[in-house]
């Protein structure tokens, strides 16, 4: 007769270090596609069903090992079922987004400068003007 055994659980385990790189990468890959709006209306309409939604990872899990590693996916699928996982992966979602998009509009704005002075030059030399900040 088997007495109270203590009920194991096979899941893996997983630790802190290794949810942040998961999350930056998801992240980073939700961003890098120009998918960050998106992404994010996405996991915040499906955080109260975090549960629910892990769980149905673990149950199409079989098919899933046909392309991805079984063990980083139920990883990432136990990452899922905690509610600070997503918000974790919102939040860096929200900021890859804001870094990035801050990049694009500096690029953009030294692009506009550069077209201001060449217009402004191209001018100067037709018009013959001198600037008038020139040092004599």
């Amino acid at each position: 007769m088997l007495k109270n055994r203590e009920y194991q659980e096979i899941r893996p385990a997983i630790d802190p270090d290794e949810i942040n790189e998961m999350v930056d990468k998801a992240a980073r890959f939700v961003v890098e596609r120009n998918l960050a709006p998106a992404g994010i209306l996405f996991f915040e309409s499906v955080r109260p069903l975090h549960g629910i939604g892990s769980q149905f990872m673990f149950f199409i899990l079989p098919f899933a090992e046909i392309i991805f590693d079984s063990q980083k996916y139920q990883r990432f699928a136990l990452m899922l079922e905690s509610q600070d996982g997503i918000k974790r992966l919102i939040d860096r979602i929200d900021e890859l987004d804001e870094e990035m998009n801050r990049e694009r509009r500096e690029k953009s704005r030294l692009k506009r400068k550069r077209r201001a002075n060449k217009r402004r030059e191209f001018f100067r030399k037709i018009f013959k003007i001198e600037p008038k900040n020139k040092a004599e």
